[in-house]
């Protein structure tokens, strides 16, 4: 019955004559068909703004028209339509993404330039961004830490927003976008409001959205509902010329976020956000043609704050019988571990051009990251005594999960490009020397106990860590190459020395998982990576395509191994062990694959677009398949754009199987299958200076029963959304 619907599903999208480019990265909110190749698009996140088809990387740019042209609960779900890039997480808004088989812990993500959490596994973090206010997002797909420093091993993910602008005649605008999905009964509300003129701007925008749990083919996934708000403020100033000053602000605050499959939690366990934000400051100053050399000087200075509270009902109780015949039942009701995670930091950078052919940027930054983080248990425990008689004692436990910690991280970096053969040849020459401090206070795996009411004595404590130092010095370096052999025709190659030294929580994380704990490791050393990338580009009128072959070769890999934990008491000389999964530097690892994108317009109007990628990823110490390497996958639409009544764009995506001998020890395999989308944009419609636009769509059209092989994989969501229905109007004025 699925082969049926697969084909007929494959059968529709290949009969239909209609539907709208997929990829518009630049295009007017208003606009229902691209006004701009992809080549032309300029980006910022190689430190230089400047058009994709001068850069000699590997990357993708997805616009704000895809985001409102899709049902988008987050930043994840527009991603994963491009090639090498893939979507789990713990729920419909508790997402992340992958880039070539490289995992968030391997990724930085950035939001306007500013680190968002530093290369960890916690999920969430893209997640607390606002959909409505994004301009686009930059996705460097390989190695760059001889920009970024650590984490930067599979690439960059740079979120840049919505701001206002400078411009010749003073302005006032607006923006208003309301929609709905039925999947989950989601209502979005966003507003924003903007004003400027030669040498000022401002601007605010703020955003409201509440989810019931969502509809899957096989029924509700429950504890999947959210309740979102976002706030955002930004404004600029020129006091001179040639000098600018921005600031930006942006607040999002979430409650009673469901996570229904949360690795980290039992299976039994019911958990959610009970309140979770993040905060940025931002400011940035810039002085642009000092000489006729020195072209620019910018110093930047950014705050952001993440905030986790969780609440936790593990729904599992124990029993234990002692040799005397009494009983005892530990009963666990609620578990609230919390954590706040601030990283604040700077950046200068200067840029020369010693001639027409030549740029040149030095810079200089350093970012810290602080940790504190604390945990209470509530505990029934229930005492059966041999003649029958029983004893109810309510237990709160007081925990400190990981020590309060520090990381900073102080890296120069240096990058030439040179254009040769009158421009026909690019090259760039990079490289980075880091200096990583961590810091760490002491640390018990009990703080207080309070049994009924009452401050129990703790005559001993079990030390997890002790207070200690680290230092870390690494470097990185990149060499890349961009050879027009036409004006249409590209030949790519990268070359790059990467690394990511451990995270606070690989170093300091401490989990009772009863049998064994799950222990950090102070002394880890940074993992180093080796890649490669090749790649073809044609830049055509009706064509454009991209194409890349890559390998990524990794050593010091950090993993979980089996050990022992080897602790003492705080009033006791004496040591004791307990059986532990701990993180070592031991594996090396080689991932390597293919992607590629094409977008041919068969006529004026009528196009259509395929892209696709192939991962493989092995642990070659052990000879055994990496975790979290998504399967093959794939994407294939087709689009019409009428401009007196709109567009409409239909596409397939499919994801192969991920067999049992194919997958790390303890992951799941998963099926193949085909999921088939629908979006309509309707024309603008004008009314004076205002101007409305209409957009819907279906997601899931067949109702597919499918599992995302990296969701199911951090816990346990075994089933995707089902069919969704959406609806938009944006509002422009």
């Amino acid at each position: 019955m699925k082969s049926k619907k697969r084909i007929a599903s494959l059968a529709i999208i290949l009969g239909l004559s209609g539907a709208a480019f997929a990829q518009t990265p630049q295009a007017s909110e208003s606009d229902t068909i691209r006004t701009v190749q992809l080549k032309d698009v300029v980006i910022s996140s190689l430190k230089l703004e400047k058009r994709i088809v001068e850069t000699p990387v590997s990357l993708s740019v997805v616009g704000r028209q895809e985001y409102i042209r899709h049902s988008s609960f987050t930043v994840a779900d527009v991603l994963k339509f491009e090639p090498g890039i893939s979507m789990g997480g713990d729920g419909v808004w508790a997402t992340n993404i992958n880039v070539r088989g490289m995992s968030e812990n391997r990724l930085v993500t950035l939001v306007d330039g500013n680190r968002v959490e530093t290369a960890t596994d916690l999920t969430a973090s893209m997640s607390m961004i606002d959909v409505n206010d994004i301009e686009r997002v930059e996705i460097i797909k390989g190695a760059q830490s001889s920009l970024y420093g650590s984490g930067a091993m599979g690439g960059i993910v740079n979120i840049i927003s919505k701001t206002g602008h400078f411009a010749e005649k003073p302005y006032f605008q607006g923006n208003l976008i309301s929609g709905y999905s039925s999947v989950n009964s989601l209502f979005n509300e966003y507003l924003s409001l903007g004003a400027g003129s030669e040498n000022w701007y401002a601007r605010i925008n703020g955003s409201y959205n509440k989810a019931n749990d969502v509809k899957t083919p096989e029924g509700t996934l429950p504890n999947s509902a959210f309740n979102m708000n976002n706030l955002g403020a930004q404004f600029g100033f020129k006091p001179f010329k040639n000098q600018t000053f921005r600031f930006q602000f942006q607040r999002n605050w979430s409650k009673d976020v469901g996570i229904p499959g949360g690795a980290a939690f039992a299976p039994t366990a019911e958990a959610k956000y009970s309140d979770i934000s993040r905060t940025l400051f931002n400011a940035s100053y810039e002085i642009t043609d000092l000489t006729e050399c020195f072209k620019s000087l910018k110093l930047s200075a950014f705050s952001q704050n993440i905030i986790r509270k969780v609440e936790m009902k593990p729904h599992s109780a124990t029993t234990a019988t002692q040799p005397n015949g009494m009983v005892q039942i530990t009963d666990p009701q609620l578990v609230t571990p919390n954590g706040t995670h601030k990283v604040f930091g700077g950046q200068l950078q200067g840029t020369w051009s010693f001639s027409d052919n030549n740029t040149l940027i030095v810079g200089l930054d350093v970012w810290r990251r602080n940790m504190t983080t604390d945990r209470k248990k509530d505990i029934l425990m229930t005492v059966v005594k041999p003649n029958g008689d029983t004893v109810v004692n309510h237990v709160e436990r007081y925990e400190t999960p990981l020590p309060k910690a520090s990381f900073t991280n102080a890296g120069l970096f240096v990058e030439d490009e040179m254009r040769l053969l009158d421009d026909r040849l690019t090259l760039t020459a990079g490289g980075r020397f880091d200096g990583i401090f961590v810091k760490n206070e002491k640390c018990y795996d009990v703080d207080s106990i309070i049994k009924n009411g009452e401050i129990q004595p703790m005559p001993s404590q079990r030390v997890t860590f002790e207070s200690g130092e680290k230092n870390d010095f690494s470097w990185s370096a990149n060499l890349g190459l961009l050879y027009n052999l036409n004006e249409k025709l590209d030949l790519v190659l990268n070359l790059a020395r990467s690394y990511r030294a451990a995270s606070l929580e690989e170093r300091f994380k401490y989990i009772d998982l009863g049998s064994k704990v799950q222990l950090g490791n102070p002394s880890l050393n940074p993992e180093k990576g080796y890649s490669a990338d090749l790649g073809v580009r044609y830049w055509g009128d009706k064509l454009e395509m991209q194409a890349s072959v890559f390998m990524n070769r990794m050593t010091d890999m950090i993993v979980e191994t089996d050990g022992i934990f080897i602790y003492h008491l705080t009033e006791e000389s004496s040591f004791d062990t307990l059986p532990a999964l701990i993180y070592r530097n031991v594996n090396k690892a080689l991932l390597y694959g293919c992607d590629f994108s094409l977008d041919y317009h068969i006529v004026n109007g009528l196009q259509v677009y395929l892209n696709g990628a192939y991962i493989i990823g092995r642990d070659t110490e052990n000879d055994t398949y990496l975790p979290s390497i998504p399967p093959m996958n794939e994407r294939l639409g087709i689009a019409y754009t009428y401009p007196k009544v709109g567009a409409i764009n239909l596409s397939l995506m499919g994801a192969g199987a991920k067999n049992r001998d194919k997958i790390a020890s303890g992951e799941k395999p998963t099926d193949s299958y085909l999921r088939l989308d629908l979006s309509l944009s309707s024309k603008v419609f004008r009314f004076g200076r205002c101007g409305l636009q209409f957009f819907g769509g279906i997601d899931n059209i067949t109702d597919e029963a499918y599992t995302n092989f990296l969701s199911t994989n951090r816990g346990n969501i075994n089933v995707e959304p089902g069919r969704n229905f959406y609806i938009k109007a944006n509002l422009t004025f």
